[in-house]
């Protein structure tokens, strides 16, 4: 799954998804700099990345 970042709170990072549905991770849970704009890709594994630009 892909996920755009739309905007970041205290708590959490909140993004959208290709459908524009949101989703909203925990800031703890993700172990890079992450800022709005950037993409975050969760695999089959539930392990998080974060890109600056779009993966493909």
């Amino acid at each position: 799954m892909i996920l755009k970042v739309d905007r970041i709170d205290d708590k959490h990072v909140i993004c959208i998804d290709k459908d524009k549905k949101f989703f909203a991770i925990e800031k703890n849970e993700i172990k890079q700099q992450v800022e709005k704009g950037y993409f975050i890709v969760i695999d089959d594994n539930g392990t998080l990345t974060v890109s600056r630009d779009r993966p493909r």
